[in-house]
């Protein structure tokens, strides 16, 4: 069986997982960190400081952060280690497309589900030959969902200096 062959197989496997992964936020939406973020992005805006989070934050609230790990089941890890297996070593940029179904609110708790949404490849670049992985998480306020975001990666094999 051919690497892509490997490849190929690998992301199905975990396709077929679906919602393979479940992370729930340590804390709940509060306002001591809408206001740190707020500072951190140099924004102000009354909205956010009397009990709203800005839509962009969702993804703060369920963020591993230092000490804490991913689920071992996160499908974008799973994907990505096993491409490093096969030699696919570099990351090269990333990219996201997020939709906010609502605002947060001060007490929610969140937690968010992660997908392998597709793996495509091989696709050769000025950097070398990789694969785009493309995972899909989504928020939720209870059964509510609140944001989604399909993030995606280039896992490659660096080419060469000439």
């Amino acid at each position: 069986m051919s690497s892509h062959e490997r490849i190929m197989a690998e992301a199905e496997r975990i396709q077929a997982l679906g919602e393979a992964s479940e992370s729930r936020a340590p804390y709940a939406v509060n306002q001591a960190t809408i206001g740190t973020w707020l500072d951190a992005m140099g924004y102000d805006n009354d909205r956010f400081r009397q009990g709203e989070a800005p839509p962009s934050m969702a993804q703060v609230w369920t963020m591993p952060g230092l000490g804490r790990r991913r689920p071992p089941e996160d499908p974008l890890s799973r994907m990505t280690e096993f491409l490093t297996a096969e030699g696919f070593t570099a990351v090269l940029g990333t990219n996201c497309e997020q939709t906010y179904d609502r605002y947060l609110r001060v007490g929610e708790d969140v937690r968010v589900t992660s997908a392998l949404d597709s793996v495509v490849g091989p696709k050769s670049t000025a950097m070398g030959t990789g694969y785009f992985v493309t995972s899909r998480n989504t928020w939720y306020v209870g059964e509510e969902r609140v944001a989604t975001m399909l993030f995606r990666v280039l896992k490659f094999v660096p080419k060469e200096r000439g």
